[in-house]
């Protein structure tokens, strides 16, 4: 192993090395050894707050309205300095460990960079490019889920469309947990870039925070000139370096050719198989590089069953997938993809893309597309046609798609999970796509704001897909008891459902009670912001629901402290229990629970007013 990893230091120090000329590299070290520092010349610095919102990949409020939407983060703040839970601000869909702790989570993918912690983003442009000098965030509740930003070349208001377009990382780090809920300012040290910029973007993880995060405003500080950048950056070898010219795979210094493979022909092959699994897919082509033996081993199939493209997204390219597809042969065993957030921007087409699936998509189980605006109906068209094993398919925020393109998933007919979060399905599409996939385990129709009748989509649910695990219609705004109960009567292996903030359901109709009798595997229930929810709706589900893990019951004002207490007693599984805006739960309850049930995280959130500064 020690030997393996020298070696492997030794090829990027040599390929690096190979890539700067003599003078670069010089200039590099007398620049390090006089201690030169990047100098700005004198210049007004412009301060900017976030002109529009252009792209982001999930939020909690509702896609006709302002509040908890990712809008709110452009102009000037709204809420800072002030804490707390407001509506004006931008929030993003989960928090916390409880989503990745569902069965309706996506899996994990191997080769994934240890050091890429996104979950979120959220693009933003400013009105004028500049050189930036600081970048600050005004967060207001639960900071910390910052974990990198990134500036790009491309200036999203040109009517040119783009080229040559450049993602470059001013700050990264590791997602934190912050001791308090309280608001700052963020402002990190940021890398100094060689080219002006009004277009930021931010991505987030928030695995660690107790609650939602929540985020009032943006702040793009520069300057207009360009800044003097002394110290050289070594060059980046990147994922679409695989060439495999016999030079490069000789050259790879005296002691390698003085000993051939050195020790690596003595060690079993599935050994080596099994070292090479825990690296990149960038180190995976570096390595590949270095002799004939561990080209091989870098080359075989076992290595790329599964294959994570997102942490790439910046530099991924049609160039890219065309390097991947040459060695076709090596992916004939894919079985999991993930190219979300990739493409955008032209850097992916669909004639590349296409090329790609048509290529590797035969063996295909699992493939993750969210927030890939560059698809359109024919994509699809190449889905349904290339990849006919597929069992997941992830289109979350794929707001682009027009409605006629996802007619092509039913004929996908072994799908077992199904994301279309945010997108612009219609009703006759999920009818057709629930009429020929009735394997469906997990489906996903959050803010799907284009169905006009969700009672007849829960009929057909009932009718066709009785195997049903988990179904989020979260915002669903014309679901009523009527299909609740025909979901709660045909679905009974239902596991989690999303009801949050379905304004049309009415516990006075008894449609809770009904469920919670109908459904007594749940683990996972969100009535989020359904005012009318009662005691009763709470014994029943603590007579019928003793997995339940997860519920979330936020705004109702009709729960008591004893009919939360029962729950409690009678759930003994139960992790999670929003509260928040429940009138009759105030802090002092909630603290009492807590102390009697240590293991339940007990949420009330709070609003905390403070007089804007001037």
């Amino acid at each position: 192993m020690l030997t393996l990893l020298s070696m492997f230091y030794y090829i990027c120090l040599r390929r690096r090395s190979r890539s700067g000329t003599r003078g670069e590299a010089l200039t590099s070290r007398r620049a390090v050894e006089s201690g030169q520092r990047a100098v700005l010349p004198v210049s007004v610095e412009v301060e900017q707050y976030a002109e529009e919102v252009l792209d982001f990949s999930s939020h909690y409020g509702s896609e006709n309205s302002m509040s908890y939407t990712m809008w709110n983060l452009a102009g000037v703040p709204n809420v800072y300095p002030s804490s707390g839970d407001f509506t004006q601000t931008a929030v993003f869909r989960a928090y916390g460990m409880w989503w990745e702790q569902c069965a309706s989570a996506p899996p994990p993918f191997r080769h994934t960079p240890k050091d890429f912690y996104s979950q979120d983003y959220i693009e933003l442009a400013f009105e004028e490019p500049v050189y930036p000098t600081a970048v600050e965030v005004l967060e207001t509740y639960y900071p910390g889920a910052i974990v990198q930003i990134l500036a790009c070349s491309h200036n999203p208001f040109s009517q040119t469309p783009p080229t040559d377009v450049r993602w470059e990382v001013l700050w990264s780090g590791e997602p934190t947990k912050v001791l308090t809920p309280q608001a700052r300012q963020f402002s990190p040290n940021i890398k100094h870039i060689n080219f002006p910029t009004n277009l930021l973007r931010l991505e987030f993880n928030s695995s660690l925070l107790e609650y939602y995060t929540e985020l009032d405003a943006v702040i793009l500080r520069g300057v207009k000139e360009r800044p003097m950048l002394a110290l050289y950056k070594m060059p980046v070898i990147d994922i679409s370096d695989l060439s495999d010219s016999e030079d490069e795979l000789s050259d790879v210094g005296g002691s390698f050719r003085t000993n051939s493979n050195g020790s690596f022909d003595k060690l079993p092959y599935e050994l080596i198989q099994l070292i090479l699994s825990h690296l990149t897919l960038p180190d995976l082509c570096r390595l590949a590089q270095s002799c004939k033996l561990l080209h091989q081993h870098c080359c075989d199939p076992l290595q790329y069953t599964q294959l994570s493209l997102q942490p790439y997204w910046a530099w991924l390219s049609d160039a890219s997938l065309g390097h991947l597809q040459s060695r076709c042969t090596l992916l004939q065993r894919l079985n999991l993809l993930n190219l979300s957030w990739t493409g955008n921007r032209g850097a992916l087409t669909v004639t590349g893309f296409s090329s790609f699936m048509k290529a590797c998509g035969l063996s295909l189980v699992c493939l993750e597309l969210s927030c890939c605006h560059f698809l359109t109906e024919s994509c699809l068209e190449v889905i349904s046609q290339t990849c006919p094993g597929l069992q997941e398919l992830n289109l979350s925020s794929c707001d682009r798609l027009q409605h006629q393109a996802f007619t092509h998933i039913s004929k996908l007919t072994r799908l077992r999970r199904l994301v279309l979060y945010r997108t612009k399905i219609e009703q006759t599409a999920i009818l057709t796509i629930l009429t020929f996939c009735i394997e469906l385990r997990h489906l996903n129709l959050g803010s799907c704001v284009r169905i006009d009748d969700y009672d007849v989509v829960a009929s057909m649910l009932a009718a066709r897909c009785r195997s049903l695990r988990s179904l989020d219609l979260w915002r669903c705004r014309n679901l009523t008891d009527r299909g609740l109960a025909e979901l709660a009567s045909g679905c009974r292996m239902l596991e989690e459902l999303d009801l949050g903030w379905c304004p049309t359901l009415q516990s006075s109709s008894g449609c809770f009670q009904h469920l919670a009798r109908g459904l007594p595997r749940l683990r996972k229930l969100f009535l989020t912001a359904n005012r009318t929810v009662c005691d009763s709706d709470l014994e029943e589900l603590a007579t019928c629901c003793p997995s339940l893990q997860h519920l979330d019951i936020l705004g109702t004002r009709l729960v008591s402290a004893p009919s939360l207490k029962k729950l409690l007693q009678s759930c003994p599984q139960l992790l999670l229990l929003d509260v928040s805006f429940c009138s009759q739960i105030d802090t002092r309850v909630v603290q009492e629970l807590s102390t009697l049930f240590p293991n339940v995280a007990i949420k009330k959130s709070f609003t905390q007013t403070l007089p804007q500064s001037e």
